[in-house]
């Protein structure tokens, strides 16, 4: 089997928190008298912290100097930060931990790539960090998928070729950042967002690492 690294999004692929983000976005836009809905929500995907504020004061045609946007983030941030407080292993999503397993088993290489800033106290909450031999999180990088950035950092974190590493992602330009760092792409969710993706798989239940990994190189 060729492929010697496995590198996973966070949010959507291991855990999912955006529900988390969503309420505290929607408690900020409450505070400043925006309406802020589900819907609007979706285009804070993937979009980093500044940028989803930027988005929640266009909808309310509001302005905000540099300094007061930055205490509205950090008090997004400290309202996200008390729900994920309270995550524990049970919000792993399912058949994710089989699927880490098999991974180990077959001394394939873990890490995460994520820009959220959040990510190890997450892991550790859950209960998961020791699977991972790197984790690249918002903290290390400053570009924003699909900049491959955060992807070839843990690559070269652990001396792997991006052509011997896959990406596990449930965003598009997290799809675009992986085809760009030239890794291979495993979408997680809907296929038709994920199209661009080597391969899509609905969930890691019942999903065989062997099995995947010959669908994605042609390898066993």
């Amino acid at each position: 089997m060729d492929l010697q690294l496995a590198i996973f999004d966070l949010d959507g692929v291991i855990v999912d928190t955006a529900k988390y983000h969503y309420l505290a976005w929607k408690r900020l836009g409450d505070e400043l008298g925006i309406e802020f809905t589900e819907q609007d929500n979706e285009r804070l995907k993937g979009v980093s912290r500044m940028r989803s504020l930027d988005i929640i004061l266009e909808l309310g045609n509001q302005k905000k100097t540099q300094e007061e946007k930055e205490a509205l983030t950090a008090k997004k941030n400290s309202w996200y930060v008390e729900s994920i407080l309270q995550m524990d292993a049970s919000q792993i999503l399912p058949g994710v931990l089989d699927f880490l397993e098999d991974l180990k088993a077959r001394s394939v290489k873990i890490a995460l790539g994520s820009a959220s800033k959040n990510a190890r106290t997450i892991l550790e909450r859950v209960q998961i960090t020791n699977y991972f031999d790197a984790i690249i999180d918002g903290n290390l990088v400053s570009k924003a998928k699909p900049d491959p950035e955060v992807f070839l950092l843990g690559a070269t974190k652990l001396g792997v070729k991006p052509t011997q590493t896959v990406v596990f992602e449930d965003a598009q330009a997290g799809i675009e950042a992986a085809l760009n760092a030239g890794m291979y792409t495993v979408g997680v969710g809907d296929r038709k967002i994920l199209s661009e993706a080597h391969v899509v798989i609905s969930s890691f239940e019942s999903l065989n690492v062997e099995e995947l990994f010959h669908a994605l190189t042609g390898q066993g």
